[in-house]
C-alpha cells in the first residue's frame, strides 16, 4: 500500500472501496424513508406525534444495543463478516414488515425497525473504520468523508419514495377526520395505508439480498484485521482514557440527535407553516417532504465541498465554523416564522454534512486495531437520535407556549446540541 499523504485509496482496494461505499447508500436510506413515518404511523394508528416519535427510539435503539456486539464480532472474524451479518439484519428487519402488518398492530413495527437498525449497527461498525484502513493515515478522514458523500444520495431515495410510495398513497383524510372514525371505518383506512407503507420496505429487503451474495462471493483484502484477540474491558479502558475519543464520543451523541430532530419535524415545521397558508394536510405534509428533499439535496452538495476544503482546512477548525453556521440557522427557525424560517431550517443541512465522519475521524485518529472497539463507541452515541427526538416530540405536542408556535421552540434542543460540536470542534482544531 502507498504512504504517499497525497493517496486517497491504497493499492488494491478500489472495488472494495467501491462496495464497501455503496453500503452507505443503502444506510442512507433506511434512516431517510424512515423519518417521514413519524406522521405517518402517527396519523395511521391516531396517535400523538409523541408516539409516533417512538420510531425513532426503536429506530436509533437498535443502533446503541448492536455496536458493541458488533465490536466483538468484528474483532473475532473479520470487517467483511461484520458487513454481511449487517446486511443479513437489514434484509430480515425489511421482511418483519410483512408480518406485522398482518397483525395490524404499531408494536410489531417498532420491532421490525429494531432489528432493521441492528443490522445498520453492524454494517455502520464495519463499513466506517474499514474505510479508514483502506489507504494511508493522512488521507483517512478525506476518505471517510468521500465514502459519506455517497450516504446522502441513498437518504435521498429514500426521502422520494417515502414522498411518492408512501405520503402521496395514504388515505388523505387529515388527522381530525381519522379521529371522527368509527372502528369500523377506521380499521379499513388504517388496513389500506399499511398496504401502501410495508412495499418499499419488502421491496429494499430484496434489494440487500441481493448485495449481500454480491459482497459474499468478491474477494475483499484483509484490512486492519491484524489482530482477532478480544479484551474487552481493558481496549474501553484504553480507549476511553483518550480525550479527544471521549469527548468525540458525546459530539456525536449530539451531532445524530441534530440531525434526526432537523430532519424529523421539518414536517411538522412545514405542515404548520403551509396549513396557515391554507393547505390541507396531506399536502402541506407533502411540500414539507419536498423541503426536506433540497435540504438532503444541499447536504450532499456540501458534504462534496466541505471533503474538498478538508485538503487546506483542519478538520476540528471546519467542523467548528460549520457549527457556528447551524446554530446560528437555528436562532432564525426559531424566531423567524413562516417560510423564512423554514429556509433556515433547510440551510441546516448545509452546515450539518460535514459533522458525522468528521467527528468520526477525528475520534478514530491513532487508535489502529482498537480502532473496531472506538467504531462502537461512536456507533452507540447515535443513540442521540433515539433520546433526543422524543424530547422534541413532547415539546411540539404542547401546540403553543404562551403564544409561542411550540414546533419553533421546540427547535431549542437542536441549538444546544450545537453549541457541544462547536466545543469539540474548537478543542480538536
Amino acid at each position: 500500500m502507498k504512504s504517499d499523504s497525497k493517496t486517497l485509496i491504497g493499492a488494491g482496494f478500489l472495488i472494495p472501496f467501491i462496495l464497501i461505499t455503496s453500503c452507505f447508500a443503502l444506510w442512507g436510506f433506511a434512516n431517510d424513508i424512515t423519518n417521514p413515518m413519524v406522521k405517518a404511523f402517527s396519523k395511521i394508528f391516531r396517535m400523538s406525534v409523541t408516539e409516533g416519535a417512538l420510531v425513532q427510539v426503536a429506530f436509533y435503539g437498535g443502533y446503541f444495543a448492536m455496536a458493541f456486539p458488533a465490536a466483538v464480532f468484528i474483532r473475532r472474524y473479520s470487517y467483511k463478516a461484520g458487513v454481511m451479518l449487517g446486511l443479513g439484519l437489514y434484509a430480515i428487519g425489511a421482511f418483519l414488515f410483512f408480518p406485522a402488518r398482518m397483525i395490524g398492530e404499531y408494536y410489531p413495527f417498532l420491532i421490525a425497525y429494531f432489528i432493521l437498525t441492528c443490522g445498520l449497527s453492524v454494517l455502520e461498525t464495519s463499513c466506517n473504520p474499514y474505510i479508514l484502513a483502506m489507504g494511508p493515515a493522512s488521507t483517512a478522514t478525506r476518505r471517510l468523508n468521500m465514502a459519506q458523500s455517497f450516504n446522502p444520495m441513498g437518504s435521498l431515495l429514500g426521502m422520494y419514495i417515502a414522498m411518492n410510495f408512501i405520503q402521496n398513497r395514504l388515505n388523505p383524510l387529515d388527522t381530525t377526520q381519522r379521529a371522527t372514525l368509527d372502528n369500523a371505518a377506521f380499521e379499513a383506512v388504517k388496513s389500506t395505508d399499511l398496504d401502501v407503507l410495508i412495499a418499499p420496505y419488502l421491496t429494499i429487503g430484496l434489494v440487500i439480498l441481493l448485495m449481500l451474495l454480491l459482497i459474499r462471493f468478491v474477494k475483499i483484502p484483509s484490512c486492519g484485521d491484524s489482530s482477532h484477540e478480544i479484551n474487552f474491558t481493558a481496549t474501553l479502558k484504553r480507549i476511553f482514557s483518550i480525550t479527544r475519543y471521549r469527548e468525540g464520543v458525546i459530539a456525536q451523541f449530539f451531532y445524530v440527535g441534530v440531525q434526526i430532530m432537523c430532519w424529523t419535524f421539518i414536517i411538522q415545521y412545514g405542515t404548520r407553516v403551509f396549513m396557515n397558508e391554507g393547505m390541507t394536510e396531506q399536502a402541506a405534509e407533502v411540500l414539507s417532504q419536498k423541503y426536506n428533499i433540497v435540504a438532503m439535496v444541499l447536504f450532499c452538495a456540501s458534504r462534496f465541498i466541505c471533503t474538498f476544503l478538508l485538503r487546506y482546512l483542519n478538520p476540528g477548525r471546519l467542523l467548528a465554523i460549520l457549527a457556528s453556521l447551524g446554530a446560528i440557522l437555528t436562532l432564525c427557525v426559531i424566531f423567524i416564522d413562516g417560510v423564512w424560517g423554514l429556509y433556515c431550517l433547510v440551510g441546516v443541512s448545509g452546515a450539518m454534512s460535514l459533522m458525522f465522519p468528521t467527528i468520526y475521524g477525528i475520534a478514530l485518529d491513532g487508535l489502529g486495531d482498537d480502532a473496531k472497539f472506538g467504531a462502537a463507541g461512536l456507533i452507540m452515541a447515535i443513540l442521540g437520535g433515539s433520546v433526543l427526538p422524543p424530547l422534541q416530540a413532547s415539546i411540539i405536542d404542547m401546540g403553543n407556549i404562551y403564544g409561542f408556535p411550540a414546533v419553533n421552540l421546540s427547535f431549542i434542543l437542536p441549538f444546544i446540541c450545537f453549541i457541544v460540536i462547536i466545543t469539540y470542534g474548537i478543542r480538536t482544531r
